[in-house]
């Protein structure tokens, strides 16, 4: 049971957090700080939060557990904001998408209190932004990675774990460097590809012909690409050299396609489609199945 609850970011992220523990009866009382005064009332008006905090003072007085749900250039800034009001027995976590610059960030703004901070992400979410976006189910059946520092308490880690599992999150324990190189491949590339793609079509002279064409697969491809841009910007600098990485294998994946393509070789094409179709297929049957965590591991960097 989490006393007070400090959401520092109202939005689909943090919301759904402070409704899926209100809907576990995990949480006495939700406090939240929000740097949208039009967020903060609509948070409180949804029952998101019980409370509206003007300052840090106010909001981390009594609290048991943090959320971070901002964008990731703002974890070094927050965190210094928070070190002068946070109390010994409280525990900060984020929800943030990278995470090798996050620890970075809260190794700076912490210093010897770095052990109060238990970096996660959540492995959930969609395009959607604002309190209005947040729901209680969000997190049922996903997975919440956890990449728990040397410095952490056992006992901070589960409290991080638990209040996941309470949102019916199947909790993950990776290293910083392995989350950011998995997620640059799964999560971070297909967002600049749905970017890129859109932001091409729009600028061609014939723009608004093709939009009024585009159907249901230029709609599923490009979902991703409705997502906040402050956010991913600040994703797509913070894991730039694992997500180079990545790029430079999509390239080169679209240079054999093309070869292909203009070599006219519709077996090579079409093996390439059925590998990746059994890929697909292989791995919507493990999501069906829920996957289990993987065997702890902690990478040398």
């Amino acid at each position: 049971m989490i006393g007070r609850l400090v959401i520092v970011g109202t939005g689909l992220i943090g919301g759904s957090f402070a409704l899926a523990l209100k809907a576990a009866g995990q949480v006495g009382r939700v406090a939240a700080l929000e740097r949208s005064p039009q967020a903060l009332a609509r948070a409180l008006e949804r029952g998101i939060a019980d409370e509206a905090c003007a300052t840090p003072e106010q909001a981390l007085r009594g609290a048991d557990l943090v959320l971070l749900a901002a964008p990731v250039g703002q974890t070094g800034a927050l965190l210094a904001s928070l070190l002068p009001h946070l109390e010994p027995h409280t525990v900060v976590t984020d929800a943030g998408s990278t995470k090798c610059d996050v620890v970075a960030a809260a190794r700076a703004a912490l210093g010897e209190r770095i052990g109060q901070f238990v970096p996660g992400h959540p492995i959930a979410g969609s395009e959607a932004n604002g309190p209005d976006a947040a729901w209680a189910g969000l997190y049922g059946g996903k997975k919440a990675v956890l990449t728990p520092l040397p410095e952490n308490d056992p006992a901070a880690v589960e409290r991080v774990a638990g209040a996941w599992r309470a949102c019916g999150a199947l909790v993950h324990t990776l290293s910083a460097g392995d989350h950011d190189r998995v997620f640059a491949a799964v999560s971070h590339l297909p967002h600049l590809l749905a970017y890129a793609l859109v932001d091409d079509i729009a600028a061609r002279p014939h723009a608004g012909m093709l939009f009024q064409y585009a159907a249901s697969g230029f709609r599923d491809f490009t979902r991703i690409a409705g997502s906040s841009p402050e956010m991913w910007r600040d994703i797509s600098l913070a894991n730039r050299d694992a997500l180079l990485a990545e790029l430079d294998a999509y390239l080169a994946q679209l240079n054999s396609l093309r070869a292909m393509l203009a070599a006219a070789d519709g077996r090579a094409l079409e093996t390439v489609f059925a590998s990746a179709q059994r890929a697909r297929q292989a791995w919507l049957d493990a999501i069906e199945a829920g996957s289990p965590p993987l065997p702890p591991h902690r990478d040398t960097e």
